[in-house]
């Protein structure tokens, strides 16, 4: 998993995902002017075998483009991170930097594009030219994820072509939606997430206790599955 980690990070396959994500780094924001960003595709972060493995949409910015770790440093982290806390799923609430100690436990993210995208909106060919890294992550953690929790439509749609089981009709996205699919590795369950962006957040689309209930849900249906064995989440 660190080879694949130092590989994505020098990933320069899409030509307007680099000119944006080295763009906002040179630029800075005013309030982060004094410190050094990342400026680089995001690599994923948890566990190497995980009972969960969580699939956002793109680094943000702000966030992971400055501090070189997913959903760290931004609004949507501080929301994520602090329902993980609390289910039990991190060590600490808050993510700051990628130095601040924080380790997931039995939980794997990942983004479905690992570079910073224009307005938050990456293109339908940035995501293909981007998914074979989140195969080989996937190669790697696969074996032991119980549950893909999919924060978004995009990440939805990302985690079906993940999993390879495409039932026609293809699942529908929304929060608290479950599939029971079956990937190479055997059955698993995809459930769906409002993203925890500050349009969602700040509106009341997704409370606290909306994102705690999803985190409930994941920790007993991995537990079903692995016969409530006590080193999963």
């Amino acid at each position: 998993m660190p080879e694949l980690d130092a590989l994505i990070s020098v990933c320069r396959a899409c030509p307007r995902l680099l000119s944006w994500r080295e763009e906002v780094a040179v630029a800075k924001r005013k309030s982060f002017a004094d410190q050094p960003y990342w400026g680089r595709p995001a690599p994923g972060f948890g566990a190497e075998q995980p009972g969960i493995m969580i699939v956002g949409l793109a680094p943000a910015a702000q966030g992971a483009n400055r501090t070189g770790r997913v959903f760290t440093g931004d609004r949507s982290g501080d929301f994520l991170f602090a329902g993980l806390y609390r289910a039990g799923l991190a060590n600490q609430a808050e993510s700051v930097d990628a130095a601040d100690g924080l380790e997931l436990i039995g939980t794997r993210m990942a983004a479905a594009v690992r570079c910073a995208p224009p307005a938050n909106a990456p293109t339908p060919a940035e995501r293909a030219t981007c998914e074979p890294w989140l195969q080989a992550e996937w190669r790697l953690a696969g074996p032991s994820v119980r549950v893909v929790i999919a924060l978004g439509g995009f990440a939805w749609r990302a985690a079906l072509e993940l999993i390879g089981d495409r039932p026609k009709p293809a699942p529908k996205f929304g929060h608290g939606a479950t599939a029971k699919l079956t990937s190479a590795f055997g059955p698993l369950t995809l459930l769906g997430c409002f993203h925890p962006s500050q349009q969602n957040t700040f509106t009341g689309r997704l409370t606290p206790a909306m994102l705690d209930d999803i985190f409930t849900t994941a920790k007993r249906l991995v537990a079903d599955a692995d016969g409530n064995e006590p080193d999963r989440p």
